[in-house]
Order: structure tokens, then sequence, then C-alpha cells
């Protein structure tokens, strides 16, 4: 049986198994020296508490029925909270009655407000009911307008009137994949430079006009997750001639123009949240049980889940070595940003980046990361590092008293802490943190158990202390810069707005807001101050040699967000003393031609120490489109010979491949005086040079007399041949194998099956010779597959095809061959105690060929090493039960049939030119797209049922309890 882990970020990102492969192969969660525990049920006697620092309160703030299903909320100037419910989400996975009635009219935006002051709301009104509101992700709340995220449309409504329903409703971008889908459109956050910033997930494509004209087109290979998200592919380019993939972050100008790429490739990350320094922040989920992350967005960041073109999924691009957190997010890729924090198994929701001063100052700076699958709010100080960040993380918020506690075995039906899936975290204008909680047993799988749709808020305020709302007054200079200083990022920009409107005539009051004690308030004035015209442009100007590291990165931003030239900026601060400066000005080159760039690209060339992983992407940005000049740069810069590079010229080479390295490449990697580490990165740098020099370098190292070198190489060839390299040589007669004669004996046996003219008995006799054969057995599952078999002889060679001693075999023959078993009750099984040293033995005997768990296993499907702190019983037994449930992304299986009759079957890797599949056995297959007669997603999971391995009720409760038993 396969485990396969399926992972929706979202409202409800969770992890419901669900299918993949092969005989039972999970892995071992416990060594066998570690002792058993006892896991008796626990009730919470308080299923509303959450713990936090001793120096903050947390109370439950509002709860169902004032509104239900929690998505995203955001914090009005009132200090009303606005919530996007979900009640419609995912009906085609809802039986009626099975939970909260659906609203036929459309979902709700919602406004909660504690009108009496102590502490808890007690009034609920609906804004608005709409039929475009299928599930909205994200909301916000600027002024008089409200801004909805619901793909496919960013909704914005008008309340003219103020009387809390809107006037008018109006579509601003419409385009965007993923309707009634998590990993679709998110929620506005309003920037520190005026305009709007959101991102949206990979459920593309996403083909969306600005309303300046402008197009962005961008998808992946990723369908699937919901019966709408059938048709999406890579390569899109968009009008600037660029391919963006997968999840997106995206700015706009608020009147909806100037649509604008910010990162990519991102699997789905729920929620951006941007700091006053314009720093871009955000979490993302994995496919994997030990991969979500917490990053640092620099612009133009690709963020490294699929392939560069979107055509291929990161398993298809996994290198020899590579653990799962590398390959996952393509972290020894040229091109991709680092990954940031790995939080390991997770769900993450909503972020926000906290400037307050209510809660004291340590908490001032602080980045908040809702996670839902564990039960707990994130919390960071970035720490500066060269010209990226390291992220050290703590809990700060959880359900449980203790991190263990959290993996402990309970069923989650009777421990409801574990219910509290937080969705959302936002500030208000008095300071305080609110959270919105889903709540629900799962938190994923696209599905939710809560019946009653039910949800709550709570409020983290300081410790005996009451926070209050200020009156917004925008009437007044003084009052546009008090909201300005707002904690509620969308309400700062009320007050941002109001000034600008009042131009030169308030420069000096924002100016002195550059001596605020508060460091984010002087950032916000910096960016204000070139939006004021003349006067304040030149205030900026002075920043740009500021002895405060922060306000010259903010003035240069500032200063390039106003103005088409900003060359002249970027030549005073080339050479700025701090990385990260120089990190903006290697970013903003990325569309000047080298005719002009030329002399501050060589004083940044100058600057790199050889070991800033953020400084040489930022330089890699700077060099797209002209990567050869630049490395005629560094070739001068830098001149030594290939086997003794310095950090610095190795780094640029790797980050930069121009086909004019090619032969020096080759001389790096094949010599024995490099390390095998610098000649691996060498063979990498080469794989991703596209030309046939570089192909025909390649080949040379495949015959080195280095083993590392040679096996590199060949890797590489046998890659590369199937996507980059695929049309750059004649790869059929470069691999060309005779056929053995025990495939040919195969080959007649199967003329013996199809000839209809033969008795039924000689046919069957054939059939079962087959079956009994790895190479046979895929012929007949070949032909079953195409309907070319008779019912009759399948179900006579059954028994032969299901000991087949090829793995990929048995699996695809669950798909096609009759079986005999039993229905299997999850709720029956749920209710039998388990053995959890039988759990073990039964692990150990059908799981380890297909999964993985520490440093044994295969790794065919997802790593289970850490699936205790993952799935519960109910939700775990359920996927191996009814494996086609819940397909797992980039685990969904798919047949080809090529023009020749040949059949292929396995997860989709790679879609375009070339199509990649790897089967069962965890080997891949490559077709070329144009030779493919049909191709056919299967709607069943590769996942054989358990009456087929030979399991019953008891020995699912005997492995279920093993799996998820927890070590401390």
């Amino acid at each position: 049986m396969y485990i396969a882990l399926t992972r929706p970020s979202g409202t409800r990102t969770t992890f419901a198994l669900a299918t993949i492969l092969t005989a039972l192969a999970f892995t071992t969660l416990l060594p066998p020296s570690a002792p058993q525990r006892a896991f008796l049920p626990v009730v919470a006697e308080d299923s509303t508490r959450l713990y936090a620092p001793a120096d903050l309160d947390v109370t439950l703030w509002a709860e169902a029925p004032l509104f239900y299903n929690p998505t995203n909320m955001d914090i009005d100037a009132r200090g009303r909270v606005w919530v996007t419910e979900a009640v419609n989400y995912r009906d085609f996975n809802t039986k009626p009655g099975e939970r909260l009635s659906h609203r036929p009219k459309g979902d709700r935006v919602v406004i909660l407000e504690d009108k009496d002051g102590d502490g808890k709301a007690e009034s609920s009104k609906v804004f608005v009911e709409d039929s475009l509101l299928t599930a909205p992700l994200g909301i916000a709340v600027i002024g008089n307008k409200v801004i909805v995220s619901c793909a496919p449309n960013l909704l914005v409504y008008t309340d003219e009137d103020g009387d809390d329903r809107p006037d008018r409703r109006e579509v601003l971008l419409t385009g965007f994949g993923g309707y009634d889908h998590d990993h679709s459109l998110h929620a506005v956050v309003a920037g520190p430079d005026g305009r709007w910033y959101f991102n949206t997930g990979n459920a593309g494509p996403h083909v969306v006009t600005d309303r300046s004209g402008w197009t962005l087109r961008s998808g992946s290979l990723y369908t699937g997750g919901t019966p709408y998200n059938k048709e999406n592919g890579g390569n899109m380019k968009s009008d600037d001639g660029r391919v963006w993939v997968g999840g997106l972050a995206l700015r706009v100008n608020p009147d909806g123009t100037g649509l604008k790429v910010l990162g990519h490739n991102f699997r789905n990350s729920y929620e951006l949240a941007l700091d006053s320094y314009g720093n871009m922040w955000q979490n993302d989920n994995d496919d994997q049980v030990i991969t979500c992350r917490t990053s640092f967005l620099p612009e133009n960041g690709n963020a490294g889940y699929f392939s560069a073109d979107g055509t291929r999924y990161w398993q298809a691009d996994r290198r020899p070595g590579q653990d799962i957190f590398t390959s996952h997010w393509h972290q020894e890729d040229p091109g991709v940003m680092p990954a940031g924090d790995n939080t390991g198994a997770g769900s993450p929701t909503g972020v926000l980046y906290y400037e307050g001063d209510a809660l004291g100052p340590q908490y001032r700076g602080t980045l908040l990361s809702c996670e839902a699958g564990r039960n707990v709010i994130f919390a960071y100080q970035p720490q500066k590092e060269g010209a990226g960040f390291t992220l050290p993380r703590r809990d700060l918020i959880s359900s449980f008293p203790q991190a263990s506690e959290r993996y402990e075995w309970f069923e989650t039906d009777k421990d409801t802490r574990k219910w509290f899936r937080p969705s959302d975290i936002a500030a208000g204008p008095d300071g305080a943190l609110y959270i919105a909680d889903w709540y629900d047993p799962i938190v994923g799988g696209h599905a939710m158990h809560d019946r009653k749709g039910y949800g709550r808020i709570y409020r983290v305020t300081p410790k005996g202390r009451k926070l209050t709302t200020p009156r917004l007054d925008l009437t007044t200079t003084a009052g546009m810069v008090e909201a300005l200083k707002s904690p509620a990022v969308n309400v700062r920009l009320l007050g941002f707005e109001a000034l600008r409107r009042r131009g030169e005539a308030v420069v000096g009051e924002v100016k002195a807001l550059l001596t605020a004690e508060n460091p984010y308030h002087r950032a916000r004035a910096v960016w204000l101050l070139p939006q004021l015209g003349k006067l304040g442009r030149i205030e900026t100007e002075k920043l740009l040699q500021s002895p405060d590291t922060d306000l010259r990165l903010t003035a240069f931003r500032a200063l390039r967000a106003t103005t088409s030239d900003v060359l002249p900026y970027a030549r005073q601060v080339a050479a700025d003393a701090d990385a990260a400066v120089r990190r903006e000005v290697a970013i903003a080159l990325r569309d000047i031609p080298f005719e002009k760039s030329g002399q501050v690209l060589t004083e940044l060339l100058r600057q790199y120490d050889g070991k800033d992983p953020w400084y040489l992407e930022a330089l890699g940005t700077a060099a797209e489109g002209k990567e050869g000049q630049v490395y005629q740069l560094v070739q001068e810069l830098y001149k030594e010979a290939p086997e003794g590079w310095s950090p610095q010229r190795v780094g640029l080479t790797w980050r930069l491949h121009p086909v004019q390295a090619v032969e020096e490449l080759r001389v790096r990697a094949a010599s024995a005086k490099v390390p095998t580490r610098e000649r691996r990165k060498a063979l990498t740098a080469l794989g991703f040079v596209k030309d046939r020099k570089a192909v025909e370098a390649m080949m040379a190292l495949s015959s080195s007399p280095l083993p590392d070198v040679a096996a590199g190489a060949g890797w590489w060839l046998n890659f590369r041949r199937t996507n980059d390299w695929a049309e750059l040589l004649d790869w059929q007669a470069a691999t060309a194998q005779a056929i053995t004669p025990a495939y040919r004996q195969m080959l007649e046996l199967k003329k013996q099956v199809q000839d209809k003219n033969q008795p039924l008995a000689a046919r069957i006799e054939a059939a079962r010779n087959m079956a009994s054969d790895a190479d046979g057995g895929n012929m007949l599952v070949d032909l079953k597959a195409q309907w070319q078999l008779p019912d009759t002889i399948a179900r006579a060679v059954s028994e032969q095809i299901f000991a087949n001693p090829d793995q990929n075999v048995r699996v695809l023959a669950s798909q096609f061959f009759p079986r005999n078993g039993k229905v299997l009750k999850v709720d029956f099984i749920a209710r039998m105690n388990g053995n959890i040293e039988k759990g073990k033995t039964l692990f150990a005997t059908n799981c380890a060929t297909c999964h993985r768990h520490g440093e044994n296993g295969a790794e065919v499907g997802p790593d289970l090493t850490q699936i205790h702190q993952k799935f519960d019983k109910l939700a775990l037994l359920d996927a191996i039960v009814n494996p086609s449930a819940s397909m797992v992304f980039g685990y969904e299986a798919y047949t080809v049939t090529t023009k020749k009759g040949d059949s292929y079957f396995g997860f989709l890797l790679s879609d375009g030119a070339t199509v990649v599949l790897k089967d069962a056995a965890g080997k891949q297959h490559a077709i070329k797209a144009n030779q493919i007669k049909e191709r056919t997603k299967m709607p069943r999971s590769l996942m054989p049922e358990p009456t087929v391995l030979g399991l019953d009720e008891q020995a699912l409760a005997d492995l279920t309890g093993y799996l998820l038993s927890f070590k401390q």
C-alpha cells in the first residue's frame, strides 16, 4: 500500500492521505529499540484555551453563530473584524445533510464588532452575500473599499454611503485559476508604497489582463484538487516575454493598472506580508511531510517548486544524493532563491509582520506565521545575514502547552485541542492581534469534517492591559500622521493616501517621522516623501547617504518606485557597505541594457564575497538576458585557471552558466585536483547550459576515469535528453538497444493472446505465462488498458498478475484486473485496538519498498518519517481503505498510449515537448509529445486496496496504531 500525503495549503491545508503506489510501503516511524507507550484519548478541559507567553493574554473574541468557516480577515479603522466565510467550500465533495447547509446566493463577508468594549464581539452583520463568492480566500478593507479575493476574480466592493452594504461591485481583475480551490487567489495587502500586493497559488492557468492592457500568462503542469482544475500547462509567456510558473506574488495599482510579477514558482503561499521597509515575507507548503517553509521573498524570486518552465515536478528533477528539502525547492539549481526556514511537517496559512508597540518592544518586528496543521502560530525575529535573513523560529501561540503534545497519539474527535486550525492572523488598529480559527478535525485534503461550520476568532493583548481603538481623524495633518503610524496595515494606507494628496505642504510633518522611536514609522515616511513632490524627493535622495542601513535601503526602493530612470541612484549606492542595499541595486538592473548598466554591474561583481547566496541570486537577476556579457566581466575580475577558481568565480560561473563557460566547466569537472563537491557543482552548471556544446562536454565527461564524474555526467545526459537538450541531439540513435530473446518471446505470446482464432484455453495459457514475467505482465496491463484483453482472460490470470515479480506490474494491475475482496469500514476499524508490535512487523514486511523513513526505505513516494505529526487515526484509515478518494498533488496516475501502440503508466513528472512518467517502481519513461496518441488521467489511485495485500480489519488497526505511535 502506499500512503500519499496531500496538502492543499489554505483554509484547510492538510494532509489527507491519499494515493499512490504499491504494496504497503510506509516507513519505520520508530527504531527497533524505541519503547512503546500507551496512548489514551484526552479531552481538553477547556477546548477554547490557547497557550501563549506569560506576558500575553489570549481570549475568545468571537465564535459561531456570529460567523462560519473563516478563511481570512481584516480589521478596519474602527476595530471591526471583517471575515470571509467559506460555507460553500468544495460542495462537490459534500452530500446533502453532511454539513452546514450551503448558501444558494453565494458565500458571505461578515462584519463583527465589540460595541460595548468588553473584549468580546456581540454584533454581527452581513456586508455582502454574493453568487460570485465561492469559498473566498482573502479580504482587505481600505477605507470604503472592500477587496475580496475569490478566483477567478479580484473583486472590489465600494460602500459609498457608509451603511455597511456595498453600493457598487467591480471585477478589478479576472482570469485567475483555482475556482473553489485552496491553491488560488489570496488576500490583498497594502504596501508601504501605496500599491496593492497579493499572491495566488499554483492552481492555474492564470491569464489576467490588467486595466492598462498588460497580460499575465502563467501556468504549470499541476491540475486536480477540484473538478474545475482540469487544464494547465507550463512555458506560458506573459507580455513581458518571461515565463512565470506556479504560484505568484503580484503587485497592482489600486486602479487595476501596473500588474507586475514579484516572485513565482511557489506551491501555494497562502498570504503575502510586507514590512515597512518593503521586504516581502511568506510561507509555503509542500508535497511531502517535512518541507514546509517560511521565506523572505526577494523581488523576482524563483521559489523553486516546479522546474523553471513549469513542465516538471520537483520529483522529476531530483538528483542523486539530494535530500528532500533540497530537491523539493530546487536548492542546488542556479536561478532559485534560498528556501528559508524549513518548518517541517505542517500546513501553513496566514502571515503577518507585526510592527506595533502595544504588545511591548519585544514583539515589534515579529513575523508571524499560522501553522494550521500543527495547531500553532510560529514567531520569527528575522536576523540580517548578508543580503538575506536567517529566521530563528519559536512557537508563540498554540492549543497545546508543550509542542511535543501536538504529536501525541490522541484521537482527534475526542481531543478537540487539535481542532485549532489558524487560517489567518491580523493586527488591529488597537495593536492587538486577532487569530481566525477554521476549527476542524482535519486540515486539508480538500475536505472538512466539522458539520456545523463552526469558527472562532481570538484576540491577543498584553497581560493585564486593556487596548482601545484610537479614533481615526483624516481631516487634520496630525490625524493623517497617526493613521500612517497604525499597526493595522490597511489602515495605515488611509493616512498614506491622505498625506500624499497634501503634497509638499506636509513634507515637514512627514520628515519629522524620520526620528520616530519606532523604526517602522521612519520607513513609512521614507516611502511617502518622494511622492510629495520635488521637496520630498530631495529629502529622500539625502537618505541614500544615511548612516542607517535600513533607511538607505528604503530610500533606494522608494526612489526606484517613483522614477523611470534608476541608474543615477544605482551608481550612488553600488559600492554600499551593506549587501542588502547592493542586492536591491542588482535587482533594479534586470531590465537595463548592458551598455548602460555595465559599470554598475562591475562594481556589484567586485563586491561579491563568494559566500552569500542571496547576493549571488540578485547578481543573476541583474545579468538576465545578458549573461555572456556579464561573464566577460567575471573573467576579467577573476582570472584563475579552472582548477584553481576562487569561491567568487565558482559561484558566479555556476549562477550565470553561459555557453562561453562550457570548456572551462568541462576542465574543472574532469580534474582530480578539484574537490568532489566542486566537480559536482561544475557538472550542474554544465547541465543548465542549453547548447549542444554542453551536451558534447557532458558526453566526454561520462567517460571520465573519476567514478563520481562519469556517474554524474551520465545522470545529466539521461535527464536532459527529455527536456532542455531534447532537440540538441538524436537521442534515439544514441540510446538504441537490441531486443533480448526473452522480450521477443513475450511479444510472440502477446500475439497468441490477441489472436481471436486461437482457442480460448490456449489464449489463457499464453496470458498466464506472460503474467508471471515482468515484461509480459506490462504487456498484459497495456492490453487491458486499451480494452484489448477480454475480461474472461483477465479474470483467469488474476492470481498470476498480482504475484508478478515487477512491482510496477502488481500496482498497475490493481487498476484493471479483477480481484476478490470485501468492503472495509473505516469507522469500525477505528474502534478496534491496535497492536503496535504487530503493526511494526506489518510495516517492515510490506511498506519500505516505496517509502523512505530516516535513512532507510525507497523514494518512490512521499517520505513518511514524520507521518505521526500529521495524521489522525480516521484520516489514515480512510486513505488506506479508500485510496482513490483524495489524490496527492504530483502523484496522480496517467496512462499514455503512443502512436505505435505502446502504453506507459505512472506519475506525470514533466509535460512539454517530451512527457516523462515515473512508474511505481521508480523508473522514468520519456515519450515525445508528438508521438502520443492518447493520454488519460487514471481515475483511481495506484495504491491497491488492503484486501489485495491480505490485510484484514485487525491488521489495519495494528498498522495504523504503529504508524501513529510517538517517541518522546
